[in-house]
């Protein structure tokens, strides 16, 4: 008989990304975000890193791949594995891990068929990919079949879908090619000037979340927009009001960061954007033909 969890607590989530010993970003950003809001937080790290990249050369350090196997097989032999309601996937640290980590969610969902399975295929931006294109290839190959939902930005769209993209009609018709029931496209083109809009899109709808852009905003957006954005839906929040709570945090979050002068997100200090955010982020439905069967 397996165990549970206590009827008043929210759904384990497990997150599988990279670890950094210094910042917020990856697995470190969403679980400190998830747990704030009062979740579990299974955290399986695909790579060590002392920091971002961006933030100067360090050592990479990744497990091999029958190390890394091993400790998937270990969770998947948990006798608590029911009680995650969804998993959270973000960077890879080797192609290998890709089947790996399909593995371990095939498992979660035999216990817990409700579970949800997020993929945040990281993989590349503005200026190209910055993972092996083996690694970028295993994520669209192995991980968003199995996806609920996926949360690329504008250049994994592009990338994963073979597409160009520049326009938000464009972005919809990619996010539909990629195979997940719900694609977040956080970094879609915005109807704005100067503004960031994070597309939501479905089979039978889209829907835009937009604010305004923020120069040099610090890294880790995607990884917390991945993480509040599954919270917010296992908290039982509709589409749209899951999603633009999502980019109020997020947005929150990065001016406050920026207005101290941080090159981090400032998560710690300014986790009440987590909580309750106060930005003002519009929404609206984008106007498109459904999907026919």
């Amino acid at each position: 008989m397996t165990a549970s969890a206590p009827q008043s607590a929210r759904a384990d989530i497990l997150v599988v990304n990279s670890q950094v010993v210094r910042g917020a970003v990856g697995g470190r950003i969403a679980s400190f975000a998830l747990e704030r809001l009062g979740h579990r937080v299974w955290f399986l790290p695909t790579v060590l890193l002392p920091w971002h990249p961006g933030q100067g050369r360090g050592e990479r350090h990744v497990a091999d791949d029958v190390t890394f196997s091993a400790l998937v097989d270990d969770l998947i032999g948990a006798d608590t594995l029911s009680n995650i309601g969804a998993v959270v996937s973000g960077y890879l640290g080797s192609a290998a891990q890709a089947g790996n980590i399909a593995r371990l969610v095939a498992a979660v969902r035999k216990d817990n068929p409700q579970a949800l399975y997020v993929c945040d295929p990281v993989s590349g931006d503005r200026a190209g990919l910055y993972v092996a294109e083996e690694t970028a290839t295993a994520l669209r190959d192995s991980l968003l079949p199995e996806a609920d939902i996926a949360t690329p930005n504008l250049y994994e769209l592009e990338w994963m879908s073979g597409r160009s993209v520049t326009t938000e009609t464009d972005a919809i018709s990619a996010a539909r090619s990629l195979g997940p029931a719900r694609v977040l496209v956080t970094s879609a083109p915005a109807m704005r000037r100067n503004s960031v809009s994070n597309l939501l899109v479905s089979d039978r709808a889209a829907i835009a979340a937009e604010h305004g852009a923020i120069a040099d905003a610090p890294n880790g957006t995607g990884d917390l927009m991945a993480a509040l954005f599954t919270a917010n839906l296992l908290a039982g929040q509709p589409d749209e009001a899951a999603l633009k709570r999502s980019a109020a945090s997020v947005f929150e979050l990065v001016a406050r960061s920026v207005k101290r002068g941080a090159r981090d997100l400032l998560i710690s200090y300014e986790q009440a954007a987590l909580v309750q955010p106060m930005a003002l982020v519009s929404s609206r439905r984008v106007m498109v033909a459904p999907i026919r069967a």
